[in-house]
């Protein structure tokens, strides 16, 4: 892709996903996502009802009536995108694949981020930790973010969700706000996860693409998974072929829902090509 190019879509991204951001998740997220914690705000006179765990006895005794400390809470908080980045994501039946699209979710929960003075940070994975962006505020990191999406060429090809889990949990010490974004289509992740959602705030969101959840009547055909690289001759004009690969994508999605579901992690489930501001959305105002 020409810098040119990569530059243009940039821009296209940051037009649409900003606009969302402000107009639509805004107040959502703002209301969605509490502070770390309380910082002191002011001392001020005793009032009948207030917590006597909070009264300054150094100022209560230097005027010799109670005083209290004032607390408010902290709104910074720290955002931690983890996002696959793996062959699957290369994927798409419809005009984009699931990697553009996770990088349009991303962009959009980066901007609503630092509408609200909140820190951002990405976490590339795929079968191994890939990239790791530091948080910081502003539009020029964001912008950063973006372009790395766009442009960024992974060396692993499979998806493990546990590894980027137990990186976040290593190297991010402070409490933060997570959105782990995946098509998880791999193994069993629910030990890092448990771990990773005592310590950080993780939602999660599982995008998948129509194909991944059907299959078309188009004959015979060769399909490859874009993980292993393994080709495979299928007869899609066979019903119980087809019944079969809905059977486990089924089964697959359902499975990945009970292990959130089970460890308390709110999840939405999102497909590439549908709106995604409604599912966002319903996953703030269910927090």
């Amino acid at each position: 892709m020409e810098t040119s190019e990569i530059l243009k879509k940039v821009r296209k991204i940051e037009i649409k996903t900003r606009g969302l951001s402000n107009h639509l998740f805004a107040g959502e997220y703002h209301s969605a996502f509490k502070g770390r914690g309380m910082s002191f705000s002011e001392v001020r006179e005793y009032q009948y009802g207030d917590d006597v765990r909070n009264i300054d006895w150094n100022v209560t005794a230097r005027y010799n009536r109670p005083y209290i400390k004032v607390f408010e809470e902290e709104r910074e908080l720290t955002v931690i995108i983890l996002v696959d980045v793996s062959g699957s994501t290369d994927f798409g039946t419809i005009e984009n694949s699931k990697r553009d699209f996770i990088t349009e979710i991303a962009a959009c929960l980066s901007f609503s981020a630092i509408s609200n003075n909140d820190k951002i940070g990405v976490i590339f994975f795929s079968d191994i930790i890939e990239k790791f962006i530091p948080p910081k505020k502003g539009r020029s990191h964001i912008l950063r973010i973006i372009r790395e999406l766009l442009t960024f060429k992974p060396k692993g090809k499979g998806t493990n969700p546990a590894l980027a889990l137990e990186y976040l949990t290593r190297v991010i010490k402070k409490r933060s706000t997570a959105f782990l974004i995946s098509d998880f289509i791999c193994g069993d992740f629910s030990s890092a996860l448990r771990v990773a959602c005592h310590k950080h705030d993780l939602m999660a969101l599982n995008v998948y693409d129509p194909g991944d959840m059907t299959l078309p009547n188009v004959g015979l055909i060769n399909l490859q998974d874009s993980e292993t690289g393994k080709l495979i001759m299928v007869d899609t004009s066979s019903s119980k072929v087809r019944e079969a690969f809905e059977k486990n994508a089924k089964k697959r999605m359902e499975k990945t829902a009970e292990i959130f579901k089970h460890l308390g992690v709110d999840c939405a489930e999102i497909s590439d090509g549908e709106d995604y501001v409604k599912p966002l959305i319903k996953l703030f105002k269910s927090r």
